[in-house]
């Protein structure tokens, strides 16, 4: 008809919701999920529930009872408590501080042109790191054996030294359990700073090497201040680590828990698994969380201070 027009209408699609922007997010977000699942779940659901129950008396079945800070305050004024604060800074000591210097000494001379076979020697350097905790404390539990067929009592027995009982006596233990942690990280340590010596760029050596400079002025201004980054993070993981030591001190005095070897981990341990304390354990765990920011606060700081 004349007057009739046909309007014509244009259909817009409906734009997805899922773009492809969108899709590529949610499939990169579902790739990682099963790391922050697993973390949620093993990692942080157990860290905040060890802050809840450093406020709580649970004894692991039972019903849960607020203390307040009860457990805290029965753990510093618990005698043992501060017997294995002192254990597990002695065996840091012992342990942990040689073995930083050692794997440097030993980083610098498997980086030298001088050391042939340097693939051989880096890899068994290394072993020990891969070697079981467990069978690490059982080899050295016969080797420190308090008898006087132990392999270290037969050694001392060479000087003319009386045989020393290494699993009842107070340094006799710390050094046997010092020992196993120095042999089992000083590869772990070495690797790390040979990396970051190979980083360093050898001009600044050939450098010093045409000003008259001697192999500990090198040391000293040049590889010191260069591997003041790696330093650091060796510093702040084994402090940390020594920190929690367990598994050594567990193995070599078994489950006696006694006094002359006891650390904090195996000291919290025992409240929780073995007198079913688990509010003055987690207390002991919080504890222990504090120390660990504030020793390892000091260490950076102290580390960051090297070659300035």
């Amino acid at each position: 008809m004349g007057g009739q027009t046909n309007a014509k209408t244009d259909i817009i699609p409906k734009k997805s919701f899922f773009t492809e922007k969108k899709k590529e997010a949610i499939s990169g977000y579902l790739y990682i999920s099963p790391f922050f699942i697993l973390f949620a779940i093993f990692g942080l659901f157990p860290i905040l529930f060890s802050f809840y129950l450093g406020f709580q008396k649970w004894n692991g079945l039972g019903e849960m009872e607020f203390v307040g800070l009860q457990n805290f305050q029965w753990i510093l004024t618990d005698k043992v408590f501060w017997v294995s604060l002192s254990n597990t800074l002695i065996m840091w000591i012992l342990g942990t501080i040689p073995q930083l210097i050692i794997g440097i000494i030993l980083a610098y001379a498997l980086n030298s042109a001088l050391i042939k076979m340097q693939g051989f020697f880096r890899v068994s350097v290394f072993m020990p790191y891969v070697t079981s905790t467990v069978a690490v404390a059982i080899v050295f539990g016969v080797m420190f054996n308090s008898q006087e067929f132990g392999l270290m009592n037969v050694i001392l027995s060479w000087f003319g030294q009386d045989p020393v009982s290494w699993s009842t006596s107070w340094w006799g233990v710390k050094i046997a359990i010092s020992s196993m942690v120095f042999w089992r990280w000083v590869g772990y340590n070495t690797i790390i700073y040979l990396a970051g010596l190979q980083a360093i760029p050898h001009e600044l050596y050939e450098a010093a090497q045409i000003d008259g400079a001697t192999v500990r002025q090198k040391i000293q201004y040049i590889t010191i201040p260069m591997l003041r980054p790696i330093i650091i993070l060796t510093v702040f993981t084994s402090t940390i680590g020594a920190l929690q030591l367990f598994t050594e001190p567990l193995i070599f005095l078994g489950r006696t828990y006694r006094e002359e070897g006891i650390s904090v981990v195996l000291y919290l341990y025992r409240e929780a698994f073995a007198n079913l304390s688990f509010g003055p354990a987690s207390a002991a765990a919080i504890i222990l969380f504090i120390i660990i920011i504030l020793l390892s606060s000091v260490n950076v700081w102290i580390a960051n201070r090297l070659g300035r």
